[in-house]
């Protein structure tokens, strides 16, 4: 089990291979993925802290670098799996948008 600690709610015990962002909703975390975990959107970007979660992949960095996000630190948390602990902070949730979350990314 991993220790995933998200800056201005809680710490919680994540599971190693599943995506971050249906651990993220699973653990009350209230981030958007108004396109349900495709990666095009980039509304579940959160910024890492601590913590790796392996290579970027080409839809994920083609979303951002798209949307002009290009800090190393930014990730598109239904393109990452939890593989350890770390620690997050998510950018846009429906607390600070107003929107509705979106579909339930895919496992």
């Amino acid at each position: 089990m991993a220790k995933i600690t998200v800056i201005d709610y809680h710490t919680f015990d994540g599971e190693d291979g599943k995506k971050l962002s249906n651990q993220l909703v699973d653990h009350k975390v209230d981030i958007l993925h108004r396109c349900g975990g495709k990666g095009r959107c980039t509304t579940c970007r959160v910024e890492v802290f601590e913590g790796a979660f392996g290579d970027i992949s080409d839809i994920e960095k083609q979303s951002l670098a798209k949307k002009g996000h290009t800090q190393k630190n930014i990730r598109l948390s239904c393109q990452i799996r939890v593989n350890g602990d770390a620690t997050i902070k998510p950018i846009m949730t429906k607390s600070n948008s107003h929107l509705e979350p979106g579909p339930r990314p895919e496992e």
